[in-house]
């Protein structure tokens, strides 16, 4: 990283009245939890894209449940970065200046969360919630496994057996409805709550980073060109070169964890 680039960036970074950041998949990678894309995006011999869907879940839910009891596990055992905690601390360090600060993310494994990020925009849904496909109802869960029928299953190998849970041994809710991860499939419309926090959050902002993410589907997507229409900056911290390399202002080449503690280490004007 150049100097300047550095200088440019943190000097915005310190008159910034408005900040709004982006994480993604990069961020969670580096405190080890599964990107399940590209090379090794396997889980046992399914693409996990194909089981994050409804149509995974209408085939077989108790597979869908295999599958994201066994994230809950990885999560479980995952810390936040270095990269998760400076974030957080310039949160605390802008909300204590009386600035504006949100932070918009695609991860649903709450890594955030633990590192002290206060009420972050979870496009995709969490991790740690559940929803009643009866009343609806969406409530915090930690149970690991999800139910004890499903304790010591889950695993990645593909030669683990394969087995079919019942009905009844499927999550609850309080009124009897089965429940289902309280997370955004392929296929289903993200929620408009989410969409209009972090929309807020990125319009009329000075600075708007963009960290562990391509940020080339939508609506992650527009989000750049919405901060750039208002004259923000645009700041990329990511392991390579990304889709959206061209249009920010400084680029950081290189893992979040390493790059954003000294980044972000700076005090309102």
């Amino acid at each position: 990283m150049s100097e300047t680039s550095r200088e440019r960036f943190q000097s915005t970074l310190c008159r910034a009245r408005k900040i709004a950041v982006l994480t993604g998949a990069g961020v969670s990678a580096e405190s080890g939890i599964p990107t399940f894309r590209g090379a090794g995006g396997l889980w046992r011999r399914y693409e996990a894209t194909s089981l994050a869907s409804p149509e995974a879940w209408r085939r077989d839910p108790g597979l869908v449940w295999e599958f994201y009891n066994h994230r809950r596990e990885r999560a479980l055992g995952c810390a936040p970065n270095p990269g998760h905690h400076a974030l957080a601390q310039l949160e605390a360090r802008w909300r204590e200046a009386g600035r504006a600060f949100t932070l918009i993310t695609q991860n649903i494994d709450g890594l955030h969360e633990k590192a002290g990020s206060r009420s972050p925009v979870r496009l995709h849904g969490s991790l740690w919630q559940v929803r009643c496909l009866s009343c609806g109802s969406v409530t915090e869960n930690r149970d690991v496994p999800i139910t004890p029928a499903f304790a010591g299953s889950g695993s990645p190998d593909p030669e683990a057996p394969a087995r079919r849970f019942t009905a009844a041994e499927l999550p609850r809710c309080g009124c009897g409805g089965v429940l289902r991860p309280h997370v955004v499939w392929f296929g289903e419309a993200l929620q408009e709550s989410d969409l209009a926090a972090a929309a807020a959050g990125v319009e009329g902002c000075d600075l708007l980073l963009v960290v562990g993410t391509s940020a080339v589907v939508y609506p992650a997507a527009g989000f750049v060109p919405m901060a750039k229409r208002h004259g923000a900056l645009i700041a990329e911290v990511n392991v390579e070169p990304s889709a959206i390399s061209g249009l920010c202002d400084v680029v950081f080449t290189g893992g979040s964890g390493a790059i954003l503690p000294s980044l972000l280490d700076v005090t309102p004007a």
